[in-house]
Order: structure tokens, then sequence, then C-alpha cells
């Protein structure tokens, strides 16, 4: 079944008070507020391309067809239900992937290319917005990038500057209204935003907006940057994105598109990643990781730093401001685990090296006496590497993953032990029969899981099953900006290494040791946000409620928008997340 999209066209012609915000060329920065003495400047021109023409009328044209809905029970195929079975059914899921070009005739096939690249990031939903002639033509849809473009959409999608994303939700109906990138118009013209993160106090946000008159189309909190934009009264126009951000809590990697310029900005504690390249013809390139420039053959040239705002335009080449200072960057040490693809490099590291050295560590912390390494595919491959050559073993792949599962709702009526497991992973008896087998995963969650896989692995004839997981246990959940279960629900944060082994029915179990984790980060270090791992929050949710990642499960085209509340938890209050810190910490060591 082909996707549902949607296609918007946004357009505007300046009023003669809008004309007003044009600063000529060298003077866009000096417009500043004086309170802002902390700013800073750089630039590095671009090749002159073709100057915009003249803007056009405006013009809005929408299609909304209406989206597919997919069962939202979360229950098991032990539970007897119909259910769907995702391909990374308890881990933790990244909510998103961000690309942004200017300079480049083919901006939207390279982004579309990039979001390919990114598909791991989020597989429920893609946008693309193109500028072409001062116009924002958006294409939006649910589903794989594959799935929502073919070659007649590219088509609409024409113009040197594009931005894209890529969307992961929770289990449910895909909500095709909160696919991004949104578009907007206001009086001073349109912007389309793709955001990567999770915003701790949009509550509040979205109340202040809605008693001064704002009216919200999505659940998503996305949706109150651009309503922050459209208030601010600076100018120009990249300093109202400056003063909308500095009235956001938690973690944005963001691109912005308007008629004219590509602005990228990322919150100032840098819990997300977003990078800078370049393509031979000078076109400039953000996206959430390096292996997206690599697919589009664009030079990786450093990262947006964490506070940082980079505009790029045509004329000015691209010109950099210092958002907020922070003197500690919190970057997410989850990418280096489990999100980020292995050929990438975030936050200056390789992926690869540091999944590596993770399994060396605990091969060297945690050995045991065995034939074969394995590992669970494919976010374990490269710690099980580390892990056999450290450990003298050989690696082999004792699991087969299936990579054309996608989702089924299809279960036969006979009941079928570990049915979602078995479709996505399959046992090699030949490696394992008779073997004793260190299987390497990256993270536990619930553990439910994990005890499916050791199953598996002893029925193919495995004589002994040592789980070693190259992460330190998972006692909280995260806020910014990824889907992890609450912390009930965390099995490290309810029983102690002992009692998961007996769970999972595995004959050891090893965790990556925190304390080496941090040593192996070295002077790096204190610059990454182990929140999953100790409960100790860099921005604390102070609000009542807190987003729950993948937003509400209602995509808006049924029920009312008071049932708001289904797409929030109750967040943790400040002083109940303290007293709680030190005794999860502790039960997680035992």
């Amino acid at each position: 079944m082909a996707a549902a999209t949607t296609t918007t066209t946004v357009s505007y012609v300046p009023t003669s008070s809008s004309r007003s915000i044009s600063t000529p060329k060298g003077a866009a920065f000096t417009l500043n507020p004086p309170q802002r003495s902390d700013l800073c400047l750089f630039s590095k021109p671009l090749p002159k391309p073709s100057s915009f023409p003249q803007r056009p009328c405006c013009v809005f044209s929408t299609k909304n067809p209406i989206s597919d809905f997919f069962s939202t029970n979360g229950s098991g195929p032990d539970d007897g239900s119909t259910v769907w079975f995702s391909d990374n059914d308890d881990k933790p899921r990244e909510e998103c992937g961000v690309v942004g070009i200017l300079g480049d005739p083919e901006a939207s096939r390279l982004c579309y290319l990039a979001l390919h690249a990114l598909q791991h990031r989020g597989q429920e939903g893609a946008g693309i917005v193109a500028v072409n002639n001062n116009v924002l033509q958006s294409i939006t849809g649910v589903g794989l990038v594959s799935d929502v473009f073919n070659e007649s959409k590219l088509d609409q999608l024409r113009g040197e500057m594009a931005i894209g994303h890529v969307r992961y939700s929770t289990a449910g109906s895909s909500m095709l209204k909160n696919v991004q990138p949104f578009v907007a118009g206001y009086r001073f013209g349109s912007v389309g935003v793709a955001h990567n993160g999770n915003l701790v106090n949009y509550v509040a946000l979205r109340a202040m907006l809605e008693d001064n008159g704002s009216i919200f189309n999505t659940s998503s909190d996305t949706e109150v940057v651009l309503h922050l934009i459209a208030i601010s009264k600076a100018r120009p126009f990249f300093l109202r994105i400056v003063d909308a951000c500095e009235k956001l809590e938690g973690a944005y990697s963001m691109v912005f598109a308007t008629e004219d310029k590509l602005v990228a900005v990322r919150d100032p504690y840098g819990f997300r990643p977003l990078v800078m390249g370049r393509r031979s013809n000078g076109a400039v390139v953000f996206a959430s990781e390096t292996c997206a420039l690599d697919l589009i053959e664009a030079t990786y040239e450093r990262e947006v730093y964490p506070g940082e705002v980079l505009v790029v335009d045509k004329k000015d080449g691209v010109q950099s401001l210092c958002l907020i200072r922070h003197p500690e960057p919190k970057q997410c040490i989850f990418e280096h685990i489990y999100f980020a693809l292995p050929n990438s490099v975030v936050f200056g590291r390789s992926v690869y090296e540091s999944r590596r050295l993770f399994g060396e560590i605990l091969a060297t912390e945690a050995p045991v006496d065995c034939d074969v390494v394995i590992a669970v595919p494919d976010s374990g491959v490269v710690a099980a590497l580390g892990y056999a050559a450290k450990a003298g073993v050989p690696f082999q792949q004792g699991l087969i993953r299936s990579h054309y599962v996608g989702r089924t709702f299809i279960e036969p009526s006979q009941k079928i032990r570990d049915f979602g497991v078995k479709l996505k992973l399959s046992p090699v008896r030949g490696v394992l029969e008779g073997k004793r087998v260190v299987v390497v995963d990256d993270s536990i969650v619930r553990g439910t899981t994990s005890s499916k896989i050791v199953r598996l692995i002893k029925e193919a004839g495995a004589k002994e099953v040592h789980m070693r997981i190259a992460s330190p246990p998972i006692i909280g959940s995260c806020y910014y900006g990824v889907d992890t279960p609450s912390s009930e629900e965390l099995i490290s944060n309810r029983m102690s290494v002992e009692q998961i082994r007996e769970f999972i029915q595995c004959d050891s179990l090893a965790f990556l040791p925190f304390d080496s984790l941090k040593k192996m980060l070295g002077s790096d270090s204190p610059n990454f946000c182990y929140a999953c791992f100790s409960g100790k929050y860099p921005v604390m949710p102070r609000e009542v409620k807190v987003k729950r990642v993948g937003d509400f499960l209602d995509d808006g085209l049924n029920g009312p928008m008071d049932s708001i509340d289904g797409g929030w938890v109750q967040g943790p209050r400040e002083s109940t997340v303290e007293k709680e810190i030190d005794v999860q910490y502790q039960q997680s060591k035992i």
C-alpha cells in the first residue's frame, strides 16, 4: 500500500513594512540586542551561485490524505492477541534525523539520499521541504523514505535549498500531521523546521502560547518553536530563532529553511548530534550523522558546536553565532552505544572504535571460558568483534538477522513460542551446537527480548550461554529525544545483575562497568550525558508532565485535542528524583 503523504506549498509576498528587515551585507550581525554581549561571529564564504528571483504572490495549497491506522495494542505474542512486531521492540529508539542543504541544484535529491543514510534514526515518517523562487514546497508522508518519495514527487521539490527529516514514533498510528519538517507562514515570511530532540519545558511553553492566542495543529513539541519565532520582535530573522531558542529547555538539534537562508541550531548542552559538511561545488550540508555526508559525497568539516547558530545564505556564506554558552556539554552517550551507524563520526569520535573498545573492556573485566563469540545483530557486532579479538576466541555469526521483516500482523493460530524474535533472528546450529557461547549485545532494556534470545540459542544446542552487554545497566528514562520505557519498566531499575541473569536464564551476565566506560572516554568523559545509567539529569524536567518521546498515539484525525494527555507521562519532581538517584545507582551495582 502506498504511503499517505501531505503536500504543502507556502510562499510569501512582503508588505512594505516587512521589507525593512533586509540588511546590507556585513550588517546582519550589528542588530544584536544589547544584552547579547556574548555573540561571536565567524564567516566562510560560499561560491556565488545565482540569486533568488523576486518573491511571488502568496499561495497556499494543501492535500491531507488520511493516514493508515495500526493496532495500538502493546501486548506480546504470548497473550494470544494479534500484534505487530517492530524491528527492535526492546531497544531504546532515537526519535529522528535531520538534513539541510543549500547551494546545490539537486538539493532535494541529495536530501532524499541523505535521509536514506539516516533511516536507522526513524522509520515511521519522512519529509522534505525545498525552496524554489522563494516558495517553500513540502512533501511529508508516513513510512520509510523510499515509501514516501518517488521520482514525480522529487520533481516537485525544485531549488537549491532543502531540509529533510526522518521520524520515529511509538507503536500505533503514525501521525501524518506530526511528520516533519513543519512549514509555517507568518507576517515576515515563511519558515520550515526539522527537529531532533525533546523539549522538557514544552507544556509550559505551549500553555503560555495558547494563553496568548496561539492555535496548535499538532501534538509535537517542535511546533512551539515556530510559534516562538512568530511572536519574537527581534530582527533580522535569524535573531528570531536565537530569541526563540533562548526560551527552550532540553535537547534540540534543528535545521530551518527560509526563502533565502539555511539555519542550523544546537542546544547549549549538545545532547543530540549535528554536523556540517561541504560538497565539491561549495554546497553546505548539515546532517545528524557523518554517514549522510559520506553518501552524498560531502566532506565533513566539523560539528555544529553546542549552543551555536549557523546561518548560511548565498550572499554571506556561513556565519556563526554563539547562542548560549555552557561550560560543559552533555552529549548523549547512547549515540556511541546504539543509535549511530558504526561508520559515523559522532561528537568527534569514531562510533566503530568506541564499540570495539567496549567489547575489549568486557573481555578484560568480565572474561569467561568459551568456544565462540557471537553478536546480537546488528548493533552488537562491533563490540563482539572487540571482545573476540581481546579474548582470543573466534567470532562467528551465530544469529542471522532478517532484514525484510518490517511489521507483520499475522500470527499462526497455532501459537509459536518467541514468534516475534524468531521472525527477526535465526540461530545457526552449526555454530552453536555443543559450544560455550558468549553473546554480545548493546543493551538490555526490559529483558524480554534477551530472555527469548537466550532460549533460542540453547534450543539450537549451545552448552552454555554467557551474555555480555556493551553498556552499563539502564536505570533511568531519557527526556532528551530517546524513546525509553518508564523507569518502572527498566529491568535494571528493578533487579540486581544476578536477578536479571536468572530472569533471562543465561549462565553468566556482565554489563560494561560504568567507571570503565568513563575511563575509556578519558578527558571527554565530562562532556557526555549518563542520565540513563545514573539518574542524574543535566536538565531536570521540572514540569508535572513530561513528553513521552514518540508523541501522542492519536494523529488528531479522531478524538478531541484535550485528549493530548494520552501523549504525556508523569515527570519526576526534582526533590523526588534526588532522593531516588543514589538508591537506583547503588541497586545497579549490586
